[in-house]
């Protein structure tokens, strides 16, 4: 009994020995090649599943069946006008026939080296004929679109299919944005300036027009009164020569109750009693009066 559980317990560990090294399984996001002394063999696997393979002599490489990225290291290019730009980009890929591939490069890693080599070359290639507003705002669509099939037609080589590949970023080296900024600065204060001095000149124009107008106006008011006064003066006139013809005495007696008003409204006159000033005081009508003694 002893002796053939013993043999049967090694019988057992030897199947189980050599299912393991017989029997491989492939996840659904992997894909196989069966390697046979180093070299593959057969078509690649790429059924999920339980696999056979020869023991001790085969030897299984996995590959990955996903989209994989690549995010490439920031890198300073040189665009049109010889104008330095730093760009971070990345690169979505897949690896779509895993014998070139394994054959090519034979690891992720070194697909990634390769790629990377590649999309440099392109991304120099391209952008070097590009302006810095063309690479921002006004072409970037269709320079990524550029770079992608440029990539993609140099990845086929090592098996890989590139799918997209994006500028991340892009921006002025530091020395340079400094620069710019300054020169956008000095760009701005000299417009300011040429709008202050656009502003000084219209507001000196402003007052010159206004201060004409006004000199104008006043000079043009100032003769319209002098016209109305000496109008007034010729119409009191007129009315004191008719008021003087109609009656002379009562005209006299009318200007000296004025003078009396005028020099007596200070309070105080210093005059002879006597005087001919005051000879409406004598008599109501002096006039008469020096008539009759005239005869």
């Amino acid at each position: 009994m002893n002796r053939s559980l013993i043999i049967g317990l090694v019988v057992l560990a030897f199947v189980a020995l050599f299912a393991k090294l017989s029997l491989y399984t492939v996840d659904p996001i992997q894909q196989a090649l069966v390697l046979r002394f180093g070299q593959p063999v057969g078509d690649v696997i790429d059924a999920s599943g339980l696999h056979v393979k020869v023991p001790f002599t085969d030897n299984v490489v996995y590959i990955d069946r996903r989209i994989l990225s690549l995010d490439d290291d920031r890198q300073e290019v040189l665009v049109a006008e010889s104008q330095r730009l730093e760009v971070d980009t990345f690169v979505r890929y897949r690896i779509a026939d895993p014998l070139l591939f394994f054959q090519s490069v034979g690891t992720v890693q070194g697909a990634e080296a390769q790629l990377g080599g590649l999309l440099n070359s392109a991304l120099r290639r391209v952008l070097s004929e590009a302006s810095i507003l063309d690479i921002v705002r006004d072409k970037r669509e269709s320079l990524m679109a550029t770079i992608r099939e440029q990539t993609k037609q140099s990845a086929t080589r090592f098996g890989l299919e590139v799918i997209d590949v994006r500028l991340k970023r892009t921006d002025l080296p530091a020395d340079n944005s400094e620069a710019v900024f300054k020169r956008m600065q000095a760009q701005w204060q000299q417009s300011a300036e040429l709008f202050r001095a656009q502003g000084r000149q219209q507001a000196q124009k402003i007052r010159a027009d206004a201060e004409r107008d006004a000199t104008v106006i006043r000079a043009t008011a100032k003769q319209k009164a002098e016209q109305m006064r000496a109008d007034g003066d010729g119409e009191r006139n007129r009315i004191f020569a008719e008021a003087y013809g109609a009656d002379p005495d009562f005209f006299a007696f009318w200007r000296s109750m004025q003078a009396y008003e005028t020099a007596l409204s200070n309070g105080r006159a210093v005059i002879s009693p006597t005087s001919d000033f005051f000879r409406y005081f004598q008599t109501p009508t002096p006039a008469k009066a020096g008539a009759a003694e005239a005869k």
